[in-house]
Order: C-alpha cells, then sequence, then structure tokens
C-alpha cells in the first residue's frame, strides 16, 4: 500500500489550499529553474528512466515519446499539447487534478515543453469540465502574475504561454488527432498516420500530445528521482497511478496508489469491500468502458498493471477507471449502453465504425431482449472483428472489445435470454 510520504497528488480530495501558497507549501513549484537549467536531454533521460508509461490509456513509454520531437528546429515551432478531454465513461481521474492540485499540472507544462523545446502549451479540457476549467485558469492566471509563465518563466531563462482551450464536449476529440483538428478550429476527425504528431502535429508543427495525469507526475519524478518511481510497480509498470473506482463497491473513490497491487487489495482497503461481499461480485471493467470485461472470480487476484490485466485476462489498465458490477447487473444491458454510446461518438470517418457501431448497437438491442437467434451471437463477434483494427483511430476497437468481452465471459447469460425468450420464460427484469 502507498504510504502518503510517497503520494505526488497531496490534494485530489481538495481537503487543502489549492492555490499557488498551497501548492508552493506541498512542495510544488520547488526549485523549477533548476531542473529546466540541468537541460532537455537530463531531462528526458530521467524521464526514460522512471519508466513512467502514458496515463491516458495506451500505456506508451511517455520519455521515448519526448525523444521522439525534432532536436533542431527547421524553423517550425514546437508544441506540447495536453489532452484533458477526459471522456472516457468511468474515467474521473484528471479532473480531481485539475478542480483540486491544478499547480502539479502546470509545473509539469512548463517542464514538459522546455524538454520539447516548445514555448507555448496548449491544455484541450473537454466542454462539460465547466467548474475544472474555472479553477484551471485561475491557477494558470495566478502562474502568470506570480512569474512562473510568461517570459523567463520561473526564473528559468526559457519564454512560456499556456493556453487553456475548452472542448465542445465530444469523445472522439480525446483522441490525439482529432483533438488536434479540433484545437486548429476543424472538426474533430482523426487524421491518418503517419505523419505522426511529432512529426507534423499543431498547425503542421513538431507536437507531443500527453494526458494530464502524464504532465502532472513530472515535476516530482524529477525532484525525487527516476529510482523512487521505478520503484513502485512490476518491471514496465513503474510508478504510482490514480485509480477511479465506480459501481457496486461501497465506497467509490479516486485513489493514488502504486501500480500493480492487487484488485482485492485496491477494493478492500480504499472501496471498503465489494458490495454484498465478494460472491456478489460479477464482473469488473478493469481500464474505463473501451476495455474488455472480466469475469468476477479472475479479478479478485488480478494485478493491478498495463501487461497483467492484457496478457493474463485479455483486458486493460487503460484509464484505470474501475467499473464493478455486482450480480444485480444486467450485464448484456450494460454492454448494450456502451455500444449505444460508441454509435453516437463515432464521428462517421470509417466506414467499418460509421457502419459497424451502429449495426453492433442494433443487435445488442435484441440480444437484451432476448428476440435474437443464437447463430447471432457468432455472427455479432465475427463483425466487432471486422470493425477492430480497419479504422483510423481506436474508436471503431473500442467499440468492438466491450462486446467481444460480453461474448467470451458472458455467452451463457446470452444464450439463456434467447432460450428463455422463445419459450416465453424472460424474466421482467430483462424484458424492461
Amino acid at each position: 500500500m502507498l504510504q502518503d510520504k510517497d503520494r505526488i497528488f497531496t490534494n485530489i480530495y481538495g481537503m487543502h489550499d489549492r492555490t499557488l501558497d498551497g501548492a508552493k507549501k506541498r512542495g510544488h513549484w520547488d526549485g523549477t529553474a533548476g531542473i529546466i537549467q540541468k537541460g532537455r536531454d537530463w531531462i528526458i533521460d530521467q524521464m526514460k528512466a522512471s519508466g513512467l508509461r502514458g496515463r491516458g490509456g495506451a500505456g506508451f513509454p511517455t520519455g521515448l515519446k519526448w525523444s521522439f520531437m525534432p532536436k533542431q528546429s527547421d524553423g517550425r515551432p514546437s508544441y506540447l499539447v495536453v489532452n484533458a478531454d477526459e471522456s472516457e465513461p468511468g474515467t474521473c481521474k484528471d479532473r480531481e487534478i485539475m478542480r483540486h492540485d491544478p499547480h502539479t499540472l502546470i509545473e509539469g507544462c512548463l517542464i514538459a515543453s522546455f524538454a520539447m523545446q516548445a514555448h507555448a502549451c496548449y491544455i484541450y479540457i473537454r466542454g462539460e469540465y465547466i467548474r475544472e476549467r474555472e479553477c484551471l485558469q485561475a491557477a494558470i492566471d495566478e502562474a502568470y502574475d506570480a512569474g512562473l509563465l510568461g517570459r523567463n518563466a520561473a526564473g528559468s531563462g526559457w519564454d512560456f504561454d499556456l493556453y487553456l482551450h475548452h472542448g465542445a464536449g465530444a469523445y472522439i476529440c480525446g483522441e490525439e488527432t482529432a483533438l488536434l483538428e479540433s484545437l486548429e478550429g476543424k472538426k474533430g476527425m482523426p487524421r491518418m498516420k503517419p505523419p505522426f504528431p511529432a512529426g507534423a502535429g499543431l498547425y503542421g508543427c513538431p507536437t507531443t500530445v500527453n494526458n494530464v495525469e502524464s504532465i502532472a507526475v513530472v515535476p516530482t519524478i524529477l525532484r525525487r528521482g527516476p529510482e523512487w518511481f521505478a520503484s513502485f510497480g512490476r518491471q514496465n509498470n513503474a510508478g504510482t497511478k490514480l485509480f477511479a473506482i465506480s459501481g457496486h463497491v461501497n465506497n467509490p473513490c479516486v485513489v493514488e496508489e502504486a501500480m500493480s497491487i492487487s484488485f482485492e487489495e485496491l477494493i478492500e482497503k480504499h472501496c471498503g469491500g465489494i458490495r454484498g461481499g465478494w460472491d456478489n461480485l460479477k464482473a469488473v471493467i478493469p481500464g474505463g468502458s473501451s476495455v474488455p470485461c472480466v469475469r468476477g472470480e479472475k479479478m479478485r487476484d488480478a494485478v493491478m498493471d498495463f501487461d497483467y490485466l492484457r496478457g493474463e485476462l485479455g483486458s486493460g489498465l487503460g484509464t484505470a477507471a474501475v467499473i464493478v458490477m455486482d450480480q444485480s447487473t444486467d450485464i448484456i444491458k450494460a454492454i448494450w449502453r456502451l455500444s449505444k454510446f460508441y454509435k453516437h461518438e463515432s464521428c462517421g470517418q470509417c466506414t467499418p465504425c460509421r457502419e459497424g457501431t451502429g449495426w453492433m448497437m442494433r443487435v445488442m438491442d435484441r440480444l437484451v431482449k432476448g428476440e435474437a437467434e443464437v447463430e447471432e451471437i457468432d455472427m455479432l463477434f465475427d463483425v466487432t472483428k471486422q470493425v477492430e483494427g480497419h479504422t483510423i483511430c481506436a474508436l471503431g476497437d473500442a467499440a468492438a472489445w466491450p462486446i467481444q468481452g460480453l461474448i467470451r465471459n458472458f455467452r451463457d447469460e446470452i444464450e439463456d435470454r434467447i432460450k428463455a425468450q422463445k419459450t416465453g420464460k424472460l424474466s421482467a427484469v430483462a424484458a424492461e
């Protein structure tokens, strides 16, 4: 279990002062200029050594991503873009950083931008986050007033401007290239890769897009050293992580914990256990709505990190938004609701996703009511495979995976419901 002295986010619950004075008292903005004066190569090497992997879902090594940025400018400016478009159902960790501990993010933006030779950074915040935007903008204004942003930011000799840009509430703008399109004032539709953003991103210039949590942990890692950060979690799954646990636990919460903590310990220590006890656990979606669900009995001993969830359970850590479902859950209906979400949020650019998400949702409609044939289960699985991996961005995968998880893990329930409907024995709960 993570000790308080090792927590990076010391005000995640808003119990303390979130202003600049409060942040400084908790150790933020301490020696920022000294970190920057050690040079960009040193910063990137430290980030690589820390083993930090992106906290936005894909888990790509952060230091490696930064190193893709050009060492010498060819005349184009470089940009850092922070992805604060937290729209994945179940995910609510970045909002806690922005509204309660915003200076961790702002200091991280300065240091990361310097490491990429960027004089400007844009934070793209989701449209529904009105109060979070106000808190973050107030913190940015404070930092400007204190000389921590702007010309000679924090006395480092680096000129740096930070802009907060409000989205309009589209899930697709959480995809990095769709986010860049939206930031440029165009429709939020993903771009083809290559070129990758590090070669041609915002306004055709070298750009890195990082998640809020990935950037907010940077100053603390550099102050305490990469060895400290790498001491948490298993090999290749280093560090501390914000977990957002929702659903049928006694105490839903967002908590910072060490990576590779066991699922049972996470739930018992921080959530007061499963509602109705462990025997009542039916399924868990361990990483936000786009990763496949896992049967409850397989989750109890699960290790909460990227490699275990993907390798052993065929799911993923994603954003570490843990959605817990007990035996009262109509799992078919729950996955239908997710397929409805992805159908609604598809931007329509790619045919497999535009047509496939609607088709999958309509089949799910009938599966919920039991008004389908058993053969259609395999047909639905086959269609998810035709969508998965055949689109420009990962939204097609995100729509396919929850359904694949349902069919792999709860096929018996789908079949039972179809048979019950045929014999007229369908319960009132399923027929609602």
